[in-house]
């Protein structure tokens, strides 16, 4: 159920040396990443949230370094897919593994998500599959 959402998670975002893990999460509702902070930082990740890939695509000219970036698919601007492949083809974040987040998981989504640079992609409501797949992605 809903409480779920905050119970504490089994797997530790922190690497050894008690540096915390830096996700990044973009995502254009304000809803899911109010949701979603309070998780991942208990999580014991430290976190970004902006609201599109315009928005990301900015804190990247400014330097901003990250571990993992968790992308929305589904966006109005700029498509989850589209930012992708803005990150994938040129600038600091070229190497950073893209985690997909979609309330759609087609064959074919997943598909499209792997062309453009995904590495992973996870269903949006998957709490404990995001959790999962974001140890194994920088563990």
């Amino acid at each position: 159920g809903f409480s779920d959402w905050f119970s504490a998670p089994a797997i530790s975002g922190s690497n050894g040396s008690g540096e915390k893990r830096r996700i990044l999460l973009v995502d254009d509702s304000s809803f899911f990443r109010n949701l979603m902070t309070p998780l991942l930082s208990v999580a014991g990740y430290d976190v970004t949230t902006v609201d599109g890939g315009d928005a990301a695509l900015k804190i990247r000219e400014n330097g901003s370094k990250f571990d993992v970036i968790v992308s929305d698919i589904e966006m109005p601007d700029m498509s989850g897919f589209d930012f992708a492949r803005k990150v994938k083809e040129e600038g600091a974040w070229q190497d950073v593994p893209l985690v997909a987040l979609s309330s759609r998981a087609s064959e074919s989504d997943f598909e499209k998500g792997r062309e453009v640079g995904f590495s992973d992609y996870v269903s949006k409501f998957d709490r404990d599959a995001l959790l999962e797949t974001l140890s194994q992605t920088i563990g």
